[in-house]
């Protein structure tokens, strides 16, 4: 077995669109834009952090909106930009360490990413980024899981003709606000007569709602507004720890 911890999210690039078939990344999308529109802000750009493969942005290219995304994984990356096909700039950069990419109308980190980051020192500097990035009047949209989202649960297998996914779900549980954890998948690609496997690693951590709002003041944010986000990509407008898996942190330069 192959154990890579150079570039963790490249081991899991190719297979990454069947562990995540079943996100609603259009609904949901449509969601937080009418969140923003709420509070004021009718983006027109966007900075999409750690995009991953590219569906988290993909519903904003259909809405007319001018994106700018990046990534971590050179893996990620080049399935993002294939999928963009021309129609934005997808860079590999470490949300840690955000360049200054423009000035936007909206930051967005989804899909968990801000729990992939170790340390509240990892957070800060991530939000600094992001604040950095910021247009006049501009928003940061970012979702992290509560709590209940990480208790337990059974293994998940994801397959399909040439691979499949085994997802160690019993090896992420959190019960201790804070904690720290890891994320483990195990993948199996055929090769020929034969198949492979790599096992992706990778550190996650619960971050109480309040802790992320205090990180995001001393990055230069305030909050705007917290909403409860269930399956399906559902945001509910305050939030309800036995209902929803995630947080979703509207903020504002300060």
């Amino acid at each position: 077995m192959n154990v890579n911890t150079a570039a963790p999210y490249d081991t899991v690039a190719d297979v990454y669109d069947l562990v995540s078939a079943s996100y609603q990344h259009d609904r949901w999308i449509e969601a937080l834009l009418e969140r923003c529109k709420a509070h004021g802000q009718r983006p027109n750009s966007v900075l999409d952090v750690a995009c991953g493969s590219g569906h988290s942005f993909l519903p904003m290219l259909a809405r007319g909106l001018a994106v700018t995304a990046c990534d971590i994984s050179p893996g990620m990356v080049d399935i993002a930009r294939r999928r963009a096909a021309g129609r934005c700039e997808v860079h590999v950069a470490d949300m840690r360490h955000l360049p200054l990419l423009g000035a936007f109308d909206l930051v967005t980190c989804l899909d968990d990413a801000i729990n992939h980051l170790e340390t509240p020192t990892d957070i800060g500097d991530a939000l600094r980024g992001m604040r950095d990035n910021l247009g006049p009047g501009g928003l940061v949209v970012f979702d992290a899981l509560l709590l209940g989202a990480y208790a337990g649960g059974h293994d998940h297998v994801f397959e399909r003709d040439d691979s499949f996914v085994v997802w160690r779900k019993r090896e992420s549980d959190v019960r201790v606000p804070g904690d720290a954890t890891q994320i483990v998948v195990d993948i199996f690609r055929r090769d020929g007569e034969s198949w492979s496997r790599d096992r992706f690693v990778q550190p996650h951590r619960h971050y109480p709602i309040e802790e992320l709002v205090a990180l995001a003041g001393d990055a230069g944010l305030q909050l705007v507004q917290v909403y409860g986000q269930r399956s399906g990509g559902v945001l509910d407008d305050s939030v309800d720890e036995s209902r929803d898996h995630k947080a979703v942190l509207i903020l504002a330069a300060r």
